[in-house]
C-alpha cells in the first residue's frame, strides 16, 4: 500500500508531466513515466519502449527511436530504472530509490507556480525557522522561493499573491525542512501597497 508521500508524489509527478513547461526530454519521460507506476509491456524491451513511450503524448516528435533507445540504456546504465519480468513475460520498468531522488530533483528544478489571471486579493505568507544544522537546506529554500518570485519581507518571511501551498510543500519536502515551515492566507496586510507595486497587481 502507498504511503501518503507516495500519493503526493505520484499527484505532482502527473501534473508536472502533462504542464505545458516540461521540456521535450525524452530521459524526464522515461523516469516520471516509470514513477507514475512502471511503464509496463510485452515482448522484446526495446521495440516494447519504444511503443509504450509513443502512447504517451499525442505530439511526440522529438521523441526519435534513437533518442529513446539511448536515453533508455543511459538510464540502466547509471541504475536510476530496473526491468522486471514476470513469469507471463509482462516487462515493467520501475524507478530504482536512484531513480526516485532524480525525478524529485527535476520536479522541484522545473516547478513554476501559475499565477491566476484575476488576483483573488489574498496574500500568501511564508515562514520558516529551519536549524542550523540544516543550513544547506534553508539556503537552497530561500533560492528556489526567491527564482519563483517571492518578495522578501525579512529574513524568513515571504509573501506570493497567487495560490502556492502545494508547490511550497512539494519543494520543502524535498528539502526535508517541511516541518519547519508554515503558510499563511492573509486579506489585510499593513504593506500592501508596496506588495501591490512589487508584484505589478491592482
Amino acid at each position: 500500500m502507498k504511503s501518503k508521500k507516495e500519493d503526493d508524489l505520484a499527484e505532482v509527478v502527473e501534473k508536472f508531466l502533462h504542464s505545458n513547461t516540461m521540456p521535450a526530454v525524452v530521459t524526464k519521460t522515461i523516469l516520471i513515466s516509470a514513477a507514475l507506476g512502471g511503464i509496463a509491456f510485452g515482448g522484446a524491451i526495446v521495440p516494447g519502449i519504444l511503443k509504450a513511450l509513443r502512447g504517451l503524448e499525442a505530439d511526440n516528435s522529438n521523441y526519435s527511436d534513437k533518442k529513446i533507445r539511448n536515453a533508455f540504456y543511459a538510464l540502466k546504465r547509471r541504475k536510476f530504472i530496473k526491468i522486471i519480468k514476470n513469469k507471463k513475460g509482462k516487462i515493467t520498468v520501475k524507478l530504482t530509490n536512484k531513480g526516485k531522488k532524480r525525478v524529485r530533483e527535476f520536479v522541484v528544478g522545473d516547478l513554476m507556480i501559475k499565477k491566476q489571471i484575476v488576483w483573488d486579493k489574498k496574500w500568501r505568507v511564508l515562514i520558516f525557522d529551519i536549524p542550523i544544522k540544516k543550513n544547506w537546506a534553508r539556503e537552497a529554500l530561500r533560492k528556489k522561493i526567491k527564482e519563483l518570485g517571492f518578495y522578501q519581507f525579512q529574513g524568513s518571511v515571504w509573501f506570493f499573491p497567487f495560490p502556492c501551498e502545494d508547490e511550497i510543500l512539494t519543494i520543502a519536502e524535498f528539502f526535508g525542512v517541511s516541518e519547519y515551515i508554515e503558510i499563511i492566507t492573509a486579506e489585510n496586510v499593513l504593506h500592501e501597497k508596496e506588495l501591490k507595486k512589487y508584484f505589478k497587481l491592482k
